[in-house]
């Protein structure tokens, strides 16, 4: 794994030195769909490494190349901002959601969620370093769920990971952002309430030559719009 990581550092290096109009872009996993969508019609190459926030994080601060980061977590794009000495500007929301492979509705009480566990996992990013892992646990000891909850998670490297375990019946329950549980086979069940946990926000730092990325991820924000994401417009 180390030696693909390295080969994939050096492609990325290379990438980042053949020309101005060539771009890297390091962001959250939970951005796939949308991100792909408007990076399709920007004028210029870009390459784009999509991972959990904290995994991206440690790689910039370790050296790998990036032009823009685009984190799920503020915490993870002010560690790379003040290790730039650049800026974090916020530029989406998102929410929580419970996902199930089934449409029955639940509630957010723990009889109710251990009743459709029923004995099997709920999945969700690793609460100590996913953004997604980290808002979940925060919300569930708010509701005060997180210690009858914990002894059955199933922590993953990302959301998607955990759309997968739940679109596969691997797992009865996940949680995912709102935007997310669009793209797998699943069904919302449940909102989490987002007074149970810290605003979920998405900033771009901008770390390297990302300036032009950057102002094209802006005038196409209603692409993210349309994909359940809130827009949070620069500060004039």
């Amino acid at each position: 794994m180390k030696w693909l990581w390295l080969s994939f550092w050096f492609f990325l290096a290379g990438t980042a030195a053949q020309g101005a109009d060539r771009f890297v872009v390091f962001a959250a996993a939970s951005l796939k769909g949308p991100l792909d969508v408007v990076l399709a019609d920007f004028e210029g190459d870009v390459v784009v490494s999509y991972a959990s926030s904290a995994v991206l994080a440690r790689q910039i601060q370790q050296g790998a190349p990036a032009d823009l980061f685009l984190s799920a977590n503020t915490a993870w794009a002010q560690l790379v901002a003040e290790s730039k000495g650049v800026s974090s500007v916020p530029f989406l929301g998102n929410r929580l959601v419970l996902i199930s492979a089934t449409e029955t509705p639940i509630e957010l009480t723990v009889a109710s969620l251990e009743s459709r566990l029923a004995g099997g996992r709920l999945a969700l990013g690793l609460t100590r370093s996913v953004p997604a892992g980290l808002y979940a646990r925060e919300a569930f000891a708010t509701l005060d769920l997180w210690s009858s909850l914990r002894p059955h998670l199933a922590e993953t490297d990302n959301v998607r990971a955990v759309l997968a375990l739940v679109a596969r019946g691997e797992a009865p329950l996940g949680v995912v952002y709102v935007t997310d549980a669009k793209w797998g086979a699943v069904h919302v069940v449940a909102d989490i309430p987002t007074s149970s946990h810290a605003p979920i926000i998405y900033p771009i730092v901008n770390t390297g030559q990302g300036d032009a990325l950057a102002m094209h991820l802006r005038r196409r924000a209603s692409v993210f719009a349309d994909a359940g994401f809130s827009v949070i417009e620069p500060a004039q």
